[in-house]
């Protein structure tokens, strides 16, 4: 019963990752006028879902099998993320959440930290995402789940940050994508890591954008 508490902690909007600063794109998507308003921003979850299940979750799940191979899964995220903006944002949040576990769980997590920085790892999400949990004790598939679920949330507070939508109106957004989750979820969660795939190639365009914009809340 341990690792649920430990879901529920990394879960929380409190746990300091630095998440907050990234929109997972939505910020140029938005000032490219491809979204707007609530209508534009259920569309541009549901294809950041997808994104995420195909380009991240296999990375997350190869790591979380065999977390001693972190530096080939790394390697191949590396190769995966062409685009300047997606690829630093990802090493940006892997490093922090690496950091941020091996300072709040020293014990399981500070020995990934220190096999990291040997390695000379770019530190990618997906990957460091994968082992860090299966030091944790947290199971495969709550793994996934989770970045699921911190995806979808981020970009959804990104969007109440940037006045697209309300809170009332993003958290009726978030109940209205659990049945989408859960067909991504039950789609992506067994696929490997030759598997990985862009799968919404305008948003990724459009992200790769964001160091262009006039003006800027979030990283990426």
């Amino acid at each position: 019963m341990g690792s649920s508490w430990r879901v529920l902690q990394l879960a929380d909007s409190g746990f300091p990752t630095g998440g907050f600063a990234h929109s997972g794109g939505l910020e140029a998507a938005v000032q490219h006028g491809e979204v707007r308003g609530r209508e534009g921003l259920e569309r541009f979850a549901r294809e950041l879902l997808w994104q995420v299940g195909h380009g991240a979750l296999p990375a997350l799940g190869a790591a979380h099998r065999e977390p001693e191979r972190l530096g080939t899964w790394d390697a191949r995220m590396e190769a995966f993320l062409t685009q300047h903006v997606a690829n630093r944002a990802s090493r940006t949040q892997g490093r922090a959440f690496l950091d941020t576990c091996a300072r709040i769980f020293p014990e399981p997590v500070g020995p990934v930290r220190q096999s990291a920085r040997e390695a000379g790892l770019r530190y990618h999400h997906a990957p460091l995402f994968g082992a860090v949990l299966r030091v944790l004790e947290v199971e495969l598939l709550e793994a996934q789940r989770l970045l699921l679920f911190q995806s979808l949330r981020g970009t959804l507070s990104a969007a109440v940050r940037m006045g697209i939508v309300g809170t009332h109106e993003s958290h009726q957004i978030q109940h209205g994508c659990a049945p989408l989750l859960d067909e991504v979820l039950a789609a992506c969660s067994g696929l490997g890591l030759e598997a990985l795939a862009q799968t919404s190639p305008l948003l990724d365009l459009l992200g790769s954008t964001q160091d262009r914009l006039y003006s800027r809340l979030f990283l990426s």
